[in-house]
């Protein structure tokens, strides 16, 4: 996992003007964006591990002005928005970001998740957002596609999540129309409920998803703590 995040600036076909990040750490009764311009801070928001994960560091700065085009485009698409100054970047933007981009020189904006965590309203505000790619900013999803905490390490998870894996992979790899029809009803997927317990970690796959009309491709996967996870990209 290490050495995908590493590898993908090299796969970009430029860098960034900015990065979107839809997290699965943050909700909120509207799509929220981050508006600080400055290094808003870190939020720790994990528990029990060693001393020195509380002490990272990445000082990606905010992007004001992302955060206004990205509630333009929500607000225009009849989706109700806010923007919300104080708060940091959790670790859903951080860790994976610190690994992608170390220097943290691209101005990094969150966005929240709705806290319906409705698929298809998701897939709506992707859709609403695409116009950012084509104005150099990266939307990124940061979730997990397997994210049942109290089975990883089982083993008897390992062929259930691998089905429901492939099943996420042929929805990714479809056509927009029917990769957005097939997403939104993710939870009749095989052993939909085993991953994902509850849906926060999967619903940023919605976001990147519905930003772009390109298929996807499944571009990394392996087994993490005894379940299949994968990436995909929607170039």
């Amino acid at each position: 996992m290490g050495d995908y995040l590493r590898a993908l600036p090299l796969t970009l076909p430029e860098t960034p003007k900015a990065i979107l990040v839809i997290s699965g750490h943050w909700e909120e009764r509207a799509f929220s964006f981050t508006g600080s311009d400055a290094h808003p801070g870190l939020i720790f928001d994990y528990y029990g591990f060693p001393p020195e994960t509380y002490r990272l560091v990445w000082t990606a700065l905010g992007a004001p002005w992302l955060a206004e085009r990205g509630a333009e485009l929500l607000r225009d698409a009849g989706l109700q928005v806010a923007i919300v100054q104080e708060r940091g970047f959790d670790h859903g933007v951080f860790i994976p970001l610190k690994v992608a981009f170390p220097d943290a020189d691209v101005p990094v904006v969150q966005m929240s998740l709705h806290a319906s965590l409705d698929p298809s309203l998701h897939l709506a505000a992707g859709r609403a957002l695409a116009p950012l790619r084509e104005e150099g900013v990266l939307v990124l999803g940061s979730g997990m596609s397997f994210h049942n905490l109290r089975a990883m390490g089982d083993p008897r998870v390992a062929e259930p999540s691998a089905e429901f894996d492939r099943w996420l992979a042929a929805a990714a790899e479809s056509s927009s129309e029917e990769r957005a029809e097939r997403l939104a009803r993710w939870d009749t997927a095989p052993w939909a409920r085993l991953c994902h317990p509850r849906e926060e970690h999967l619903i940023p796959l919605m976001v990147a998803a519905g930003a772009s009309g390109e298929v996807g491709i499944q571009d990394y996967r392996e087994f993490v703590l005894g379940g299949a996870v994968s990436a995909f990209r929607f170039a």
